[in-house]
């Protein structure tokens, strides 16, 4: 299962990303915003933060304006690696040395084009399990 969130500045494309995810079968929790109307966006990134963090679902998208302050407030919550990214060799690379948990992306930087290969990398590429990266990690965490 994996855990949406969004504010204004990320709904349009949130809208698609769900599109996209319902035509490839994959589950996910949509936790808001219902609408384009102005909101907060650490709101939304606390939701899907603590759903991942809690093991809920397997991996959350965040979706603001620009991505940034939806993924700052993700990454206050422990155990949650949440990645900004705006182009695939990012969402590759996060995936395989950072196992980034949370994706998030800036709903008024990337198009949905680019966006849904964005997330299709993301989901699709496994952690490499290297130990490098796993003591690299283990730093983060403590």
């Amino acid at each position: 299962m994996i855990a949406l969130g969004c504010d204004h500045g990320g709904y349009a494309l949130m809208q698609e990303v769900k599109e996209h995810l319902k035509s490839k079968g994959i589950a996910f929790k949509d936790y808001g915003t219902d609408s384009p109307v102005p909101t907060d966006y650490p709101i939304y990134a606390k939701k899907v933060a603590k759903a991942v963090a809690s093991g809920r679902c397997e991996k959350g998208i965040l979706i603001c304006g620009t991505g940034i302050g939806i993924s700052i407030t993700a990454n206050k919550t422990k155990g949650i690696r949440c990645a900004l990214c705006h182009d695939v060799f990012s969402a590759e690379a996060t995936r395989q040395h950072n196992d980034a948990n949370v994706l998030a992306m800036g709903g008024r930087v990337v198009g949905p084009g680019l966006a849904l290969m964005i997330v299709d990398t993301f989901l699709a590429t496994p952690f490499s399990g290297e130990e490098r990266h796993i003591n690299r990690i283990a730093q983060i965490e403590e």
